[in-house]
């Protein structure tokens, strides 16, 4: 469900359905209380409540900020991962300009191809949240055999022939991190803990009685907005290759790599 809306509506829109839903099921239901217990107003059990609101609030603020920081420290990695992957290919690029015109054309060839597979083809599965090994699995696999089917004669060539075959086996390595990465979701146990909490403590304002139906209604939607924008961060950041806020593919189009898609184009 979550990644049905990053991928189809925007976070925009998203923030608009979430805070103002939130907000306004907050304010309704705090009017609603106000009706069958009239005697809230009163503030009888404002000391009982505002207790609990601290209590509850410090609790839930602290696993709200852990799973904030720890999704978006998950997005820079993903992010460190793409652009080293990319970065990797470039230098297996550079390295292969040494090699002899038909081995060389070889390895770009092999290079290029490997690139529109994992934008064009694994991106949008990663997007969907069923990344694919073997999305990518043959042009990974070519990319070997353009390098094994290169002998290297001489001391300069086989140095640039090792780093060619080292900055490979980076990218397979980033290409597998990258994956797994796309595989990776806030675990069930804190979903529950993030979510459930909200529907715990925006009740809890409820019962918080101010005179003023104008202050009591101000201090429940206050709450409830805050709530839900931390809730919106928290699913935006969720999925790091899904919704507006996803990494971009950019990388594999830029700078040395940019030739493939020239050509595409």
């Amino acid at each position: 469900m979550i990644l049905w809306l990053l991928n189809h509506l925007s976070t925009s829109l998203i923030a608009v359905l979430l805070v103002g839903g939130m907000t306004g099921l907050a304010v309704a239901g705090s009017m609603a209380a106000r009706r069958r217990f009239p005697h809230l107003v009163q503030g009888e059990h404002n000391e009982m409540v505002g207790v609990a609101l601290g209590m509850f609030g410090a609790i839930y603020g602290i696993i709200l900020a852990f799973v904030v920081v720890t999704l978006w420290t998950q997005r820079e990695n993903a992010q460190n991962i793409v652009a080293s992957e990319a970065g990797e290919l470039a230098a297996v690029i550079r390295s292969s300009d040494a090699f002899p015109a038909a081995d060389r054309a070889r390895v770009h060839a092999a290079v290029g191809a490997y690139t529109h597979a994992v934008v064009e083809v694994q991106w949008p599965l990663m997007r969907e949240g069923r990344p694919s090994y073997e999305a990518t699995g043959a042009q990974t696999h070519a990319l070997y055999e353009a390098l094994l089917a290169y002998e290297p004669q001489g001391p300069r060539a086989e140095t640039f022939y090792a780093e060619a075959v080292t900055r490979l086996n980076d990218v397979n390595t980033q290409r597998r991190a990258r994956i797994t990465m796309a595989e990776t979701s806030l675990p069930v146990l804190l979903q529950v803990l993030v979510y459930g909490g909200a529907f715990v403590i925006v009740p809890l304002t409820f019962l918080f009685g101010l005179r003023s139906l104008r202050m009591q209604l101000l201090f429940v939607a206050a709450v409830a907005a805050l709530i839900g924008f931390s809730l919106l961060l928290v699913m935006a950041l969720d999925r790091p290759f899904a919704g507006d806020l996803s990494v971009s593919p950019a990388p594999y189009r830029e700078a040395v790599l940019a030739r493939f898609w020239a050509a595409a184009g």
